[in-house]
């Protein structure tokens, strides 16, 4: 064949080759069409190589541009921070520097280890940084696992020494260019003792000098292995770790970094296995309290911090200073507050009497007082004091809420729409049976609890009569009628923490088993004063640092529930003050809803009450001295059973009534409350012995309150609700189910039962 017939078969084969769709002779047989002319791999590879190049130059430029400090940022280790009352005046000024810089000789090798096995294994191979750890932190970051991590022990000494805690991309940039620069100048153990040296370790310690002395009382060089590591795994959330005031939680936490880093030293070869399992983690001492921290300010500086923890402000950010800090606390308040707990029991408690008062030196007391309509955090008592108490009673998560839960029970039966067993809808008319010890229907986990004192309250009785004398076994039933799936719903939505060991699955969560504090119980009732509308109380105002932004929570949020479930509870809770177990609150002076309650052998009392204006929750801890141990508060004061209703409630009307003197107090605006129907009882009830409205050596309900299945009575001379509207009517007084406290037979106080004996 010729070159001529060559070219013409080859002509032919590529015409036959060409897409349809593109007209002859117009030079496009041969193209690629739609995306593929744009993504051909040498374009593809071209521009990988071309970002390759262009990254290089950029960190190149990034490289030489960057300078090394030459001096400390001196401002991050010296500034105070400044906390002001709610009215702008100072509070406190907190940030002293504690510091003793220590040669890197003078920390034992083990200690140093210790540091490098739970925060840089590769600190004497790597140059200054971790690309993989950068890399693995980045991509935690992007999946949501928690903030950039893979920082080495030399980023960090850059962090603390030369720069600021501000988590922005240009001081992240900066430090790892300079860490590159210190890594190439400084030895090793000269970046190591920079770090040790430099590091918070929380109880105002900067430095492994200053963190010895606080944690243990010993100089840095006399530090054992045991000390180390537990010093190491502090430093990642100082306030959160502190064995002294950490919550189980938290104590869980560290010991898991202490144990890793012990474990990490093994697997570097620098401990033996043997020593290992030889080691015991040795408790810290008790915490000194800070200079200019007396009375309630440590305790209101400990609120404020854990509250700018929650806004993504390390412990490290806070304490580096430059805050300008205003509270929500009111000066006035504050002061009503702290008298209140000292008139009605600190000054009726023998503290140094061990022989004739045990009781006495194993009660604690703590309160939120919060405006439900701004949700500002106005009042808080923490305790006696740093020195005596290093850990808020306000803040405290490790007691039970006790019978103060069971408005909660109800609120989620009234959102949820749910029925008795018989069908009918639960509402405060709705009726129940209220013998002590009668099994819960319905469930598939048995409970049985007693009522207070044993009582039987009849085979019917209203939900509010249960309420206004927290009868257990109404409420068991409640709880498996509504579900307790969806009454844990209803608290989280309400206010509540989720938290390990809540017993979402059986009924004995209606006697409020769970673990809660006077913050999150605050934040309950504050929602159900504020119409449904959720409240998260707040005790920080503005917080400024020229460095940082901060943005305070938001206080006030949707509906968490509707405004008819909430203004019904209110009703409802009214009843308890003005013919229940919260009687003794009750004044002209305000309006209020409350709830008393107390937990399983009396190791706590509560009393969660509000007036349209300000919702309050004092509560008392039984804990052993020197222990976290819970133990009984009956016997308190020299005298028996320490319910809800005993100092609990004479704190709550002593500040109230303080809190509100000369403002204007109103009556709640509860027009969209739904009784419900009042329920014809099936039967006749037998008779039952008088309820007992309290567990504390209390007075019942004056005569002039009404028994509760009465009807309505005239308005006395209280803000008591329109007796219209009675929270308490029964449908046939003929038919009561139980009697009214007979006002000259006081209980004796009763003995300790094992269920949540209340109320």
């Amino acid at each position: 064949m010729g070159r001529a017939e060559v070219r013409k078969a080859q002509q032919q084969r590529g015409a036959r080759r060409a897409p349809s769709g593109h007209g002859e002779g117009n030079g496009s047989a041969g193209k690629r069409s739609g995306i593929g002319r744009f993504f051909t791999w040498k374009k593809v590879l071209g521009t990988f190589l071309g970002g390759i190049l262009l990254l290089m130059t950029a960190a190149v430029v990034l490289y030489f541009s960057v300078n090394e400090p030459s001096d400390p940022n001196k401002l991050a280790v010296q500034q105070s921070n400044t906390y002001k009352w709610s009215d702008g005046t100072v509070m406190a000024r907190v940030g002293e520097t504690n510091r003793s810089i220590v040669p890197i000789d003078k920390i034992p090798e083990d200690v140093r280890t210790a540091f490098i096995a739970i925060e840089n294994k590769s600190f004497y191979q790597d140059r200054g940084i971790d690309v993989m750890g950068l890399a693995r932190g980045l991509f935690n970051t992007a999946t949501g696992k928690g903030k950039a991590g893979g920082s080495t022990i030399t980023q960090q000494y850059v962090k603390n020494y030369y720069l600021t805690q501000d988590q922005s991309a240009t001081r992240k940039l900066r430090e790892l260019v300079i860490s590159l620069k210190v890594d190439q100048r400084l030895e090793k153990n000269d970046i190591l003792a920079g770090y040790l040296n430099t590091n918070f370790y929380g109880r105002n310690a900067y430095g492994i000098q200053a963190a010895a002395q606080a944690y243990y009382g010993v100089d840095a060089d006399k530090l054992t292995l045991e000390q180390g590591a537990y010093l190491a795994a502090v430093i990642q959330a100082p306030s959160q770790y502190d064995w002294a005031t950490a919550g189980p939680n938290g104590k869980n936490l560290v010991m898991i970094r202490f144990n890793a880093v012990l474990d990490n030293m093994v697997e570097m070869g620098k401990l033996d296995e043997a020593k290992r399992k030889a080691v015991v983690f040795q408790e810290p001492i008790k915490p000194k309290p800070t200079p200019g921290m007396d009375g309630q300010k440590g305790y209101l500086v400990q609120a404020a911090e854990a509250e700018m923890n929650r806004q993504k402000i390390t412990d490290a950010e806070i304490a580096a200073g430059g805050w300008e800090i205003t509270l929500n606390i009111d000066k006035k308040k504050q002061d009503a507050l702290e008298k209140a707990v000292n008139e009605e029991l600190e000054s009726k408690l023998d503290r140094k009497d061990t022989k004739n008062r045990p009781q006495d030196q194993s009660v604690q007391a703590g309160a939120t007082s919060v405006d439900p309509k701004t949700g500002a955090i106005v009042a808080m008592y923490g305790g006696t004091g740093l020195a005596d108490k290093d850990r808020s009673n306000a803040l405290r998560e490790d007691y039970q809420p006790g019978s103060t839960f069971k408005p909660v029970v109800l609120a989620s039966a009234l959102e949820t729409g749910a029925t008795t067993q018989s069908g009918k809808p639960i509402t405060p008319n709705a009726l129940y049976d209220g013998t002590s010890k009668r099994p819960v229907v319905g469930s598939k986990i048995p409970f049985n609890p007693q009522n207070q004192d044993d009582k039987d309250f009849g085979k019917e009785i209203t939900v509010q009569e249960a309420t206004n004398f927290s009868v257990n076994s109404v409420y068991a039933q409640m709880i498996v009628d509504v579900t307790p799936p969806a009454v844990k719903k209803t608290a989280l939505a309400l206010g509540m923490r989720d938290r390990e060991g809540w017993p979402e699955d059986k009924p004995a969560m209606s006697l409020g088993t769970m673990s809660a504090n006077t913050v999150e119980m605050a934040a309950v009732y504050a929602t159900l004063d504020n119409h449904g509308k959720k409240v998260t109380p707040t005790i920080i105002k503005s917080a400024v640092h020229k460095d940082r932004e901060y943005t305070p929570e938001a206080p006030i949020g949707g509906q968490a529930v509707s405004r008819q479930t909430a203004d019904t509870v209110t009703k409802v809770l009214t009843g308890v003050v003005n013919e229940g177990s919260g009687s003794k609150v009750k004044s002209s002076a305000y309006e209020a809803a409350g709830k008393t309650g107390t937990t399983e052998s009396n190791v706590a009392g509560w009393f969660t009450g509000y007036t349209p204006e300000l919702v309050t929750v004092v509560a008392m801890f039984g804990e052993e001295p020197g222990t976290h141990k819970q133990v009984t508060l009956t016997g308190t004061a020299g005298g028996g059973r320490a319910g809800g209703s005993s100092f609990p409630a004479e704190i709550w009307k002593t500040y109230t009534l303080a809190a509100l003197k000369g403002a204007k107090t109103g009556e709640f605006d509860v027009s969209e409350a739904e009784m419900g129907a009042p329920q014809a009882p099936s039967r006749s009830a037998s008779p039952s012995p008088t309820p007992s409205p309290s567990a504390s050596p209390t007075p019942p309900p004056s005569s002039s309150s009404p028994p509760a299945s009465s009807p309505s009575p005239t308005k006395s001379a209280t803000k008591s609700p329109d007796p219209t509207k009675s929270t308490t009517k029964s449908p046939d007084p003929t038919k009561s189910t139980t009697k009214s406290p007979d006002p000259s037979n006081k209980p004796p106080d009763p003995p300790l039962f094992p269920q949540n004996p209340e109320r």
